[in-house]
This record gives structure tokens, sequence and C-alpha cells, in this order.
């Protein structure tokens, strides 16, 4: 079985009472999120020398949601077994060795807080939930038992070791219960004592309480549990057993006597880096271990991760030892939450924790140190990056806010991890080291902050002072450019900062100086290159290794190249037409130099292509250059492509992380894939290339982890395409699914005041007393795959349909209670009498006054006392007034003064019981209309009428009224009807300001054309705000008219194309040819003709072409593909023809040959006759440059670039340039040979050159420029007609032929790959595999003997000459890179043979035997360094001797073609001229020394 990838796993769940346990042996478990991690310790792990004895070797997948509680089975014989419980509701029982599961069970109907496997019944699984209920499950018999002691909150239980009925409960509100579950769960003993959360039970190991002499402590409860005396029996007698709780205490209780015998408080340890305040009690969680082997010591956690070993062997002694004294920095950061013992197979007692710091500790419990170290994630692992000074230092950027920097070489700890948070405090996801500053790390996070870190310090990092407003994507180092580049040679550095944001900006940042301003490299961008149009969104930078280069990608798919000083345009690649997610330039360290200029980009469209720039950049062309064909296509991908990385230690070797969630490896030169790593549960974000190891690839994904895997152990070439894909979508959705924040507690098993454990931790991280971390009991703690600048893709729109699923099956009921209540309800109303339905009586507006004139008669009598004293009174004494004050109603007979204090009263009356509207209306009675508005204003109550008044107060007050109703109608989200009001005030720029902040674009244009000049740059910002916001969410069309009316026709034509269709594309180039856009018209309307031919729609295809003069040589092009694949349908049966293709009228004529039919449609459908005319078009296409194929070329993409050579070939033809139709259609030819289709070679030269090639040298001369190409192609002529003879005495009928074509084609290669080939016979190669000999009497036809003794022209001894010394080159380049990895892999191993013991005989016992050596290896083995460097050079100078004329045009092997001649000699006795044989075996013992040739040349000279 192969080994597992090296894993950087999962953070252990936090909050959790038992999510972890180890079996005897070695095998140790931890939950992480929905799956459990295995580990294996000790001897058996199968670590490296040295290095500390675990692995990480496995991972048991199947629950959807956060794991809750694991645990192994303790009873010899199934160590294997293992039981999990989930939020999902299901415990699952597992068997570790086939990480299957063995049975399952759905009995609980709330969330399980608690699960533990019975020590004493080897079948039984006690799992507790949140609701206070039990089950005990049987797994042999499948069998269950249902318990409900207590109606409260399961933090944790623990099944007695010493009796199989006996189970310890612990609760949220401190409470401690002993049951028995052969009596239906009875009540044996409650313990009272603490006061908040039980988090640990430990029974004590040996049965009986003569272990510890302790005394009963003076406080303790009275022996009577329950109110009852209790009689000793079996059961309760002689057990300890000890509890830890929130409240800070651990108390040790008796069970014989059912209480508490011993309190132990926990100290509050001053330890540096420990600094947590102790009353912070939600910052605890106190978990115990009773060790077996030790009954008077336990094991506890403390307030900041600290563990202590307490003595219980004197109670009034609080005595205890702290772990790991001696090594500072060896204890754990934060609050631990599980221990488990594990006892490994060489008798080694170790204990094992689990902390929020995120790490896994193993402690060896004879010396209380830490024997090792296991990091783990908790966030999405985006961004991977390796040091280029420090080798093997690999920074990972998490979705925890972390930065870990892995020491991926120390050979004394595999996991040597750094972790770094100071002043990070969200998801890192962008990092990039210096190239030459030793430990000098940049950083980039998801809320727009760029900073630095240096690595080798513990200073916190510095932070720039320029924030992107989204977030980071993507950091690169490169020279400075304008303005920063501007200064002396002292006052700049030589390399800045530049940083990629999700608003599509790109920041230049100063690193000596980073609180000063970064500068938008856009400015520059467009003042450099006069660009007037609105420049795209950048979503990657990416700097060429020599510094003179920078590429950016854009959100519609199109990248720019840059040439510095002053980032000018060289060239626009348009080939993904999505999003561009990832660029990388090739090395500049391989053998071969050319190389350097390959880049490699992937986006949201799943294919990655290769552009060679190196013609661009030589040339440095004046205006900018349009590449829209690729050098390479990488395709197999299911998914959005995330990441790119080169192999240091190849050439032209990629390796990609997609969101299908595996990565690919590609030999990007052939085309090729090669291994294919699909180890991950979730979309992949990031990759890197080993810079040591050439086999070692690290991968990361949203599954948090970060995977190190060999490309030689993959079982897989490819991406998995079909039901493969279909099914790792299926594994993927085991993971958590983004959920929404549930309205109540997530989970009643957490601490007090806080909802999730990312509560608290945010609030310490504020704090600067820890880093940001998202605690795995909050499952939600990482959906980046909702953030905006990330679409969801298919796995997480499926997550989401079963969540809500799963939430529709659990409302299920509450819709029925919910049903029947309403039909309840909805009868009485139908016999309501008809009184009700009358109009409701308007509500009075003085309803004191007239309750208080509805008394009684002495009442109202007493009323009209008053009212007679005080209108007779000249002066009101007190008694009077204090009458009047009293009977407030009287104010309507009074004066004014009174009435007022009348009207006040009502008013009050009417607020408080929510009438504000009546209390307005007597305001305006009054005639304080101001103080009406400001009350309403202030108490958010305006109302329209309100409003419509406030001009009777004034001008000024009406103004302050619209404004405060305008805010006021802001807070309750009537944004429009706000601006209407401030309209209304003649207020239109923060009307239209308004609108436009709360995205109402459409209403704020209106507005804006409505009411503000036509020339005004508000109006131009509107629309092109709209149209980016559209442009963003895929609304293409209406933003091309908001881009159209912002007049900028040039954006609206590219935003149209962004679809990608051919009816979009055709009316962006239509757009563009309307706005005078000439050259994007054209580059739209190709693209649109080029998806029309992959549906075969060749009308379409040719009216796209018409949009545009400049491609009237396109048309011609077009017009010959047409011709051409309708002439090779032709010669195809009937049943295998394409009903589907759209042909013009012109194409299905068959008279003439197709020469002559091509030159009749130029003439008659697009008027090409005259000289000047094909002059005209040959200079257009002849700017048109495609790419060499290979044999993974599309056969449609190779028809099209085939197709335009042989049109420049008859247009030079037809202009009287044979010196430039002949390279043109040679060039044609080499397409189809390099590409491996040799029929369409032959299909070639029989439609265009039917009798042979003597006319064309007629037509050059012999002095001609082109004689060299003539030859060439002569040559490949006469190599397709050699290959014809030898099938045909081979096979003489058409089926053979035909069999033999198709399989000569796929394994025709070029002169120059062979060498790279393994070891083969070309001879033997293409040899046909015929079943029947040809017969003795067969004899080859006159014109087959007329061609053979054409032969002679391809036994060219220069040629071979210099196909052998380029194999000779080839081979030794091979051999040296096969050498320098060989010795990589022989420094790794001596480093890590030699590392802890270098004297050890055994390590070199283990290293002796060695794989056997290939042939190839063997050949190579016995090659010193200097006979390579003298091999080498000897054949360059040789080739250098050459002239260009030969090595310019390539040649048919001409070896090759000396084996196919001496066959047909064999098979065929007499018909080849004795002398040409003797020619062809001197040519094959003269060169046929290399590596390809030398076994099938020794076979012949024996």
């Amino acid at each position: 079985m192969k080994p597992e990838p090296r894993t950087l796993p999962p953070s252990p769940n936090w909050y959790c009472a038992r999510c972890s346990d180890a079996a005897p042996g070695g095998i140790f478990g931890f939950a992480a999120r929905t799956s459990v991690f295995l580990v294996r310790v000790g001897p058996g792990a199968g670590a490296s020398p040295g290095a500390p004895p675990f692995r990480v070797v496995g991972e048991l997948v199947g629950h959807t949601e956060r794991v809750s509680g694991f645990t192994f089975s303790h009873h010899p014989g199934q160590y294997n077994l293992c039981a999990t419980s989930s939020d999902d509701g299901t415990v699952k029982i597992w068997d570790v060795e086939t990480k299957a599961v063995v049975t399952e069970h759905s009995l609980h109907q709330h969330t399980i807080s608690a699960l533990h496997w019975s020590p004493t019944v080897k079948d039984l699984i006690v799992s507790g939930d949140e609701k206070g209920v039990v089950f005990c499950y049987w797994l042999n018999r499948n069998d269950s038992q249902h318990l409900f002691t207590e109606p409260r909150t399961i933090f944790c239980l623990t099944c007695s070791p010493h009796h199989e009925d006996l189970v310890a409960i612990g609760y949220k509100d401190g409470i401690v219960v002993i049951i028995d579950i052969s009596k239906k769960g009875e009540v044996i003993h409650r313990l009272r004592g603490h006061d908040d959360e039980i988090h640990s039970i430990a029974w004590c190991p040996l049965s009986g309480e003569d272990c510890l002499s302790i005394h009963q402590e003076e406080n303790s409860e009275p022996n009577i549990p329950n109110g009852k005396l209790i009689t000793e029996t079996p059961i309760t007698k002689g057990c300890y057993l000890a509890t830890g709780s929130k409240d800070q205490t651990i108390r040790i209780w008796s069970c014989s006597r059912g209480r508490g015998i011993m309190v132990l408080k926990l100290p509050f340890l001053k330890r540096r880096g420990g600094g947590v305040d102790p009353t912070v009690k939600e910052r605890l969680w106190l978990t115990l271990h009773w060790p077996k082997n030790q009954p008077t010591q336990l094991v506890s956690s403390c307030f900041g991760g600290e563990l202590l070993l307490w003595d219980l062997t004197q109670s009034w002694r609080r005595k205890y030892t702290l772990f790991s004294t001696s090594a500072e920095g060896q204890n754990h950061s934060r609050i631990v939450f599980n221990l488990c013992p594990l006892k490994t197979e060489d008798g080694k007692q170790l204990l094992l924790s689990t902390s929020m710091d995120r790490d896994v500790k193993c402690w060896d419990m004879a010396t209380l140190e830490c024997c090792w170290t296991l990091p783990s994630l908790g966030g999405f692992a985006y961004s991977l990056a390796f040091s280029p000074v420090d080798m093997g230092c690999l920074a990972i950027g998490v979705g925890d806010g972390m930065i870990r920097v892995w020491n991926t070489l120390s050979i004394k700890n595999n996991y040597d991890v750094k972790n770094f948070w100071q002043g990070v405090k969200s998801k890192v996801t962008a990092l990039c080291w210096h190239p030459n500053k030793e430990g000098c790390l940049a950083f980039g996070t998801d809320d727009g902050k760029v900073g630095l870190y240096d690595t080798c310090s513990n200073k916190p990092p510095q932070i720039s002072s320029t924030y992107h407003k989204k977030t980071v994507y993507r950091l690169a180092w490169g020279p400075p450019v304008p303005p920063m580049s501007l200064g002396g040679e002292g006052d700049r550095p030589s390399l800045t900062l530049y940083s990629c944001g999700g608003e599509g900006i790109v920041l230049q940042h100063n690193p000596w100086k980073l609180s000063g301003e970064a500068f938008d490299i856009n400015k520059l961008v467009r003042d450099t290159n006069s660009i007037r149009y609105k420049l795209p969104v950048h979503t990657e930078i990416s700097w060429k290794g020599d510094g003179k280069v920078m590429a950016l990608g854009n959100e519609d798919g199109s990248i720019e190249i840059f040439q510095v000083p002053n980032l000018k345009l060289l060239c626009t690649i348009q080939q993904h037409h999505k999003l561009v997610n990832a660029i990388v330039w090739h090395h500049e360290h391989g053998s071969r130099p050319e190389l350097s200029c390959l880049l490699a980009s992937g986006s949201n469209n799943a294919v990655i292509y290769v552009h060679n720039l190196r013609t661009v950049l030589e040339s440095n062309p004046e205006s900018p250059v349009t590449i829209t064909e690729p050098f390479r296509t990488l395709s197999g991908h299911t998914a959005k492509v995330t990441s790119l990385a080169w192999s240091p230690h190849h050439d032209g070797r990629l390796v990609s992380a997609c969101y299908d969630g595996t990565a690919q490896v590609w030999d990007a030169l052939r085309e090729e894939p090669l291994f294919n790593f699909r180890g991950h549960r979730g979309r992949l974000l990031c990759v890197a290339w080993s810079p040591v190891d050439p086999e070692c690839i690290y991968s990361g994904a949203d599954d948090f982890c970060v995977y190190r895997w060999l490309t030689s152990m993959q079982d897989h070439s490819r991406p998995p395409q079909g039901k493969k894909c279909i099914e790792l979508e299926k594994k993927r959705l085991s993971q958590p699914k983004p959920k929404l924040k549930k309205k109540k507690k997530p989970t009643l098993r957490l601490p007090a005041k806080q909802d999730s454990a990312i509560g608290n931790e945010e609030e310490s991280a504020r704090e600067n007393s820890g880093p940001v971390e998202n605690g795995v009991s909050d499952q939600d703690a990482e959906e980046e795959a909702q953030e905006p600048e990330l679409p969801p893709s298919p796995v997480v729109s499926g997550e989401a349909v079963s969540c809500t699923a799963v939430s529709l099956g659990f409302e299920k009921s509450k819709v029925t209670v919910s049903s029947k209540a309403t039909s309840l309800k909805k009868e009485p109303p139908k016999e309501k009498p008809e009184a009700l339905l009358k109009k409701r009586k308007a509500r009075s507006m003085l309803p004191l006054s007239t309750s208080l004139d509805h008394r009684s008669k002495e009442e109202l009598h007493r009323d009209c006392l008053v009212l007679a004293t005080a209108t007779h009174a000249k002066e009101l004494n007190e008694d009077v007034s204090a009458d009047l004050e009293e009977r407030f109603h009287l104010g309507l007979f009074t004066d004014r003064a009174t009435l007022y204090r009348m009207m006040e009263t009502e008013g009050k009356g009417h607020l408080e019981s929510g009438h504000p509207e009546l209390f307005h209306q007597l305001m305006l009675w009054k005639g304080d209309l101001k103080g009406v508005l400001q009350a309403a204003a202030e108490r958010g109550e305006l109302t329209d009428s309100l409003v419509a008044v406030a001009p009777v107060a004034g001008y000024n007050v009406w103004l302050w009224a619209v404004e405060a109703f305008a805010k006021q109608l802001c807070f309750q989200d009537q944004y429009v009807k706000a601006a209407s009001y401030l309209l209304s005030i003649h207020k239109v720029y923060e009307a239209v300001e308004l609108l436009k902040s709360n995205h109402f674009y459409r209403e704020a244009i209106a507005v804006a054309k409505a009411r503000l000049r036509p020339e005004d740059p508000v109006l131009k910002d509107l629309y092109l705000s709209w149209g980016s916001i559209l442009e963003r969410d895929g609304h293409y069309a209406i933003a091309a008219k908001c881009y159209l009316g912002a007049t900028s026709a040039y954006d609206a034509a590219k935003v149209l194309a962004r679809k990608g269709d051919a009816a979009s594309l055709r009316t962006a180039a239509e757009l563009a040819s309307i706005a005078g856009e000439s050259e994007l018209a054209a580059s739209l309307a190709l693209r649109c003709a080029q998806e029309l031919l992959l549906v075969k729609n060749w009308v379409g295809a040719q009216e796209a072409l018409g949009l545009h003069e400049s491609l009237q040589g396109q048309r011609l092009v077009f017009s010959l593909f047409e011709l051409l694949c309708r002439h090779l349908e032709e010669k195809q049966p009937p049943e295998v023809r394409s009903p589907s293709s759209v042909y013009h009228p012109w194409a299905t004529g068959s008279e003439g040959t197709l020469v002559q039919r091509v030159t009749s449609v130029w003439r008659s459908a697009f008027s090409v006759d005259t000289p000047e005319q094909c002059r005209a078009a040959l200079q257009k296409l002849q700017d048109v440059k495609y790419p060499s194929a290979t044999s993974n070329t599309p056969f449609r993409q190779l028809l099209l670039h085939v197709c335009h050579d042989l049109t420049l070939a008859m247009l030079s033809q037809q202009a009287a340039s044979w010196e430039e139709a002949v390279p043109a259609l040679l060039q044609a030819v080499l397409r189809s040979y390099t590409s491996g289709n040799f029929t369409l070679m032959q299909e070639i030269y029989s439609a265009f050159l039917p009798g042979g090639c003597d006319h064309l040298r007629d037509k050059l001369g012999d002095l001609s420029l082109a004689t060299a190409a003539f030859k060439s192609l002569e040559a490949f002529f006469i190599y397709g007609q050699l290959y014809e003879v030898w099938w045909s005495l081979c096979g003489p009928g058409p089926e053979s032929s035909i069999w033999v074509k198709s399989t000569v084609s796929a394994e025709q290669r070029e002169p120059d790959d062979s060498a790279s080939d393994k070891d083969t016979e070309p001879g033997a190669t293409a040899q046909p595999q015929s079943s029947q000999p040809p017969g003795p009497g067969l004899r080859l036809s006159g014109e087959s003997e007329r061609l053979l003794s054409a032969c002679r022209e391809l036994f060219s001894e220069r040629h071979a000459s210099l196909q052998t010394s380029q194999r000779t080159v080839a081979e030794v380049q091979e051999t040296l890179a096969e050498m320098i990895r060989q010795h990589q892999k022989s420094q790794l191993c001596k480093a890590t043979a030699n590392g802890p013991t270098r004297d050890d005989p055994g390590q070199e016992a283990e290293q002796a035997p060695s794989q056997p050596q290939s042939p190839r290896e063997e050949g190579n083995a016995s090659v010193s360094l200097p006979e390579l460097t003298r091999r080498l050079t000897e054949a360059n100078e040789r080739i250098a001797e050459f002239p260009e004329s030969i090595k310019a045009w390539p040649f048919p092997d001409v070896l090759e073609c000396c084996l196919v001649l001496l066959h047909i000699g064999s098979q065929c006795p007499g018909a080849v001229n004795p002398e040409m044989q003797q020619q062809a075996q001197k040519l094959l013992q003269k060169y046929g020394h290399t590596r390809t040739y030398r076994r099938h040349c020794q076979s012949l000279r024996t």
C-alpha cells in the first residue's frame, strides 16, 4: 500500500468534552470539522529516522456536520473499532483499518453533546444530547435503550471502568449524577457542589476507596443523597470520581458515600506569554485525566493551556507539578480541551492534548516533557510560497488569521512550523517572499491589508497605510516604477511591493516606508500609453524573473504585458474571456533559456493557456500587439483554475490547482497531462512546487488541509471527467455546509455568555492577546465560498440545497401544527355579526376631557362650582388654582393658559397610548407648528402631512423639515422617497448621491438626466459606476448600455464580448465598428467567426468576418477551410458524415480539383482576381502568426492553421511570388507532420501537388532563396509516398491501409523529439503489424519502383549529420537533468540518514537496496560529467558549422527513411537498388549511435 501524503490537518474541534481518543497500540484520532483524522504514534508510524515517531495516516469521512464526539473501543480484539457523534444527529461506528462505517444510528432528536464507548461492555456505546436524553446502543445485537434522567443539558458522560451499568453524567448547570442503566436510568447519586458547566468526568482507575487516605471534607454534604439513606451495595461500594468544572474547581467524590471528599482550586499561574485574566470564566475549559498506573495522581488543564499533575495523597495540601517546566514555550498557549492517554508498542506511557492554540501535543508521562507537536489549520489554505533564500521554508496563508512558516527540510521534526499572528487579525489570502532578503515576507488579507513580516525576529509586522477596499488577491516584488523610481540611487528601494486587490487596483508600496502613500499604477499606465477608455479590472499580477516585464491579468479574461520603466503596453492576450486567477512566468535557469518567455495563465473557464512571448519581447513593437492564439493549450480541468506553478527542476512542466478538487501536473510543451492528485476533499486554492525535491508538490484547499505529495505516487494521470468528477463532488459534499447563523444558540454545550467559539476569540484578538481564531464549534467560521469576489462553485450550491432539504425536514411537524391552529382560528369569523363589520368610530381628539365629563353627578356639580369661582374671582387663591390644575378639563371653559395645560395633558396621553399623530394635531391647534415638527423629528415620527403643512411656519422651517424627513426616510430604507423630498427643495446633487450610494442607479440616472446639464460629470460617473456593478454581476448587455451612455463605446464592446458566445461577439463587433474602434471590431469579429466554426456554421462565420474590411484575408482562409472540410467529408462513408454542417452553396459543387474550386470561389464570392488584390490580402495575412502544432493540438484548430498556410501559398502563387508560396506550403505540411496527422499531410499533397513538386523547381530556379524550403517540401513528398508503398505491400486492401494509417499517424514524431523518448526502434515502430507476410511473388508497380529510385533525395548525409547532432544535444541535456535529479535525491537521503545517528549501521542497511536501474540509467551511469560536457560542446559546434539554409527548414528523419527502405527491400527482394541499400546501411552505421537508433543498428550488424 502506498504511503499517505504528509498532511497539515484541520484544527481539532473546540468545546467538546471528548472529541479525541487513542487506542492501545498507537492509533490516535481527533475530530476536525466533519471528519476524524487518524495519527499513528510510536515505532510503527514509519517516520523518517531522527524525526518524532508519528504520522497522519488517514481520515474518517462520512459526517455532514461537525463531529462532536469521538471514542475508541478499548477491548482486546476490537481496537480497530471507534465511534463518532455529530451535529448531523448520527452516531457512527467505524473500522479504522478500512476507514469505513460499520453501522450507525440516528436515535437522537437533538444535538448530541457527549459520547463514550463503555470500557466494561465491549459493544455498548452511550451518548447524550443537549435536552438530557441518553441512548444506550448495543452494537452486536443492534438494540438501544432510551433514558431520560434529567431535563438538563448534558455536557459530558463517562461509563464506569468497574461496573458495567454505571454511567456518570455532567450537566451544564453543574449537577453530576450517577445512573444505573440496568434500572432504566435510576439515579444512584446526585452530586451537588459545582455551580457551572461540567467539562470532564474521570473515574479512579482502581476500584475501592483504599488508594487515597482522604478524610471527609468538613463542609461536605450529609450522607443522604436524594433525601434517603443509602445502604452500601456492590454498586456503590468503593469508587472515586473526579469532575472538572468551569467554576475553576476539581472535585473528588466518594461513590460509596455519595459526597465530595476533596476540592482542588485551580492556581493562577504567572508565566511568560500566559497573561490571561482568571476572572474571565469563558476562557476556561477544565479537562481531566486519571492515569491508570498512578491512582494517587490526577492530570488537569489550567487557565492558559498549562497542564498540572496533582498529588492526591495528602488532602490538606494542594500539591501539583507543572508539565514541561524545563523547556520554555513547550506548553499550550491557549486552553486545553481534551486529554487522552496512549500506550505505544514499545511500552511508553504518553498523553495527547488538543487545544485552542490549534496544536496537538504529545507528553511523556515519565518525564512530563513534550515529545512532539502536530500543528493544524483553522481556516482555508489560501496561499503557499517557498522562500527563494531559505530553501525549504514554506509560508502558508490561512483563513484563521495566522501565517504558518513550515521548515519542510527539518530532519528532527517533520512539522517544524512557526505561527505569526500579530497584526494580522483577518484571513491571510496572499503571500510573497522577498527575492533576496532573508525572512522578509509580504502578506495580504481579506480586509485589504498589506504588511511585511520579518520571520527571523519576534517583531510585529509593518503595515502599509494604504488599504485595498477588498480582498488582496496577489502580491509580487518588482522593480520600482514612477513615481517611486524617480529618486536617486540611495533614495529608492531596488524592489518594491505590488499588491492586487479585489476592487481591481494594483498598488505599489515602498517597503522602506510603508507608512507613506502607495501608488496606483493605473495612472502611469494611462499616461504612458495614452489610454482613453476605461482600464480593465485587474485580478492578477506577475513579474518576469529578470524584472523587465510585468503581466497583469484582468476580470474580462485579458492579459496585458507591460515593459519597465514606464509600463509601456507591449501586447494584450485575448484568450480566456473570464476572470484570470493565476499568471506565472517560466523560470530562467533551465537548460533551454528561450522557455523563460513562456507565460502560463488560468482563469474561471477551466482551460490553461501557455503563450510564448519571445517574439514580442525581442521585437519591442511600437504599438501594442493583440495575441489571440495560444502557444499551448492544456485542457482537462472541469472548474475554475485557481493557482499555477512551474517546476524549477524541469523544462516546461507545470502544476495547476483547480476547483474540481484536484491538482494536475502537465508537460506543457507536449500538451500532455502527467499526474493527477485527488487527496483533498475540497476545492484547491493554491499549489507550490518544492524547490528541493523534483517530485514533491504542496497544495492547499478549502478543506483546511495542506498536503505534501509525490508525483510518482499518483494513480491518475488526468483530472476526473464524467462519473469520476461526480464521485469527487459527492466526496466533498461531506464537508461542512455553509450554514446561516441560527436564531437560537448554535450549541447549548458552549460556555455561558458565549454563543459560539468565535465570539470571545475575536474580542480577545482586539485586545492583542492572541490571533483571530475561528472556533471549529462554529462551523460557519469559513464562509469564503460566498464571498463576492469568488463566486460559489457547484459544490457549494449543492450543499446549500441539501441544507435546505434538511431544514425542511425538521420544520415539517411545526408547519403541520401551525396549519391546524390557523384552521381553528379561521372558523369564528364566519359567524361575525354585521355590527362588527361596520366602520370603526374615529378616535376622539380630547378623550381625557370627554371621560371626565362623564363622571358622577356630584363631580359634575363640583366642576360647575369651581368654574364659577374661577371666572368670578378677581384673584385666584391657592385652593382654586389647585382645583383647576386637578380638573384640567375645565381649561376648555377658562382662559388660554389653562387650555394649553389641558391640551398638553391630552397630548401626553396620546403619546403614552401610542397615537403621536393625534398629539401633533393638538400641537397644530395650539399654533406651535415648529414645535410639532421638532418633536416629531426627534422621535422619528415625521409624516407626509406634517411636512406638507411645514411651509406655514416659514421657508427655513420647511427646508429644515424636508431634510429631517429625508433623513428619517433613509433610516426607514425609503431612499427613493427621501430623494424625491430632497428634489422638492432643489437639492439635486444630494438626491442623486443618495440614490447612487444605495444602489438605485436607474433612478439616479433618471433624476440626473432630467435635472442636470448633459455634460455634467456626475452623469458620466453614474453610468460608469452602474456599468461596473452590472458587469461584475454578469448583466453584460445592460452594462454595455451604461458605457454607451457614458460615451465609452470601447468599453461597451468589450463588456458585450465577455459573454463569449457567437451572438454577443457579433453584436460587440458591430458596436465597435459603428463607434470607429476598427482594431477592436476586427478582433471581435474574428473571435465570433471562430466560435461559429466550433458548431460548423460556415455561413455565420463568413457573415461575421464580413463585418470588417480588414478581415478580407481571413474570409479567404475560412472559405478554403470550408472547401477543404467539404472535400475531406466527401471522401468519408455517408454514414460517418456530420449532418449538422451549414455550408455555402458554392461549397457543395464537386466539379474540378480543390485548387480550382478555391480559386473560383475567391473570384466569384470575394472578388479576388488580380495579382494586386492577392498581394493586398497576402500582406494582411502574413502579420498573423500561429504556434507550431503538437500531437495534442485539436484537429479543428490544426485544420484552421493549415488552411491559413495554404491560403498564403495560393495567394503567393496567384501573385506569382513563388519564393513565398513554397515556404507557406511547406509550413502546412510540417504542421500535419508534427501533429502526427499523416493522412492530412497526404491530402495536402494530393490536393495541392497532385503531380509532384517538379513544376515548382522550374518556377523557382536554382538561385532562389526558397531552394532549401523546396528541397524540404520535396523530401516530405517522397517520405509520404515511401510509406504508401510500404503499406501497400503489407496490406493491399483499403481496410488494412486505413488501419495502418491510423496507427502510424499516432506514432509520427518530430526528429528532435525522438531523442527525448524512451528507447524505441523507429523502424519497428513504423512497421505495420501485418498478420500475413507478403508472398514471395509480390512485385512493385513501375510507379513504385520509380518512386524508390527517387528516394535518393532522402538520403542526405548533411541532414543525417545535423539530425544526429541535434539528437545528441537532446540526449545529453536529458542525461544532465536526470543526473541533477539523482544528485538532489542522494543529498536528501544523506542529510536524512546522517541527521540524528550518523553511525547507525541500520540506516546504511536500509539505504543499501535500491530499485533496479532502467536501461537508460545503465547507459548513463558510466558517463562522467566532463564527458557529457564534451559531447554537448562538440555537438553544438557541429550544428553551428551547418549553413542556415540547412537548419532553417525541417527534413524527414533520414535514418527513419533508411530503415523503411531496408524493410521494403526485405519484404520485396529485388525491388530496391542494391546501391541504395548499401547507402542506407552505411548511413545507419555511421549516424545510428544515438540512443534512439542504437539497438536497431546493432541488430542490422548481426
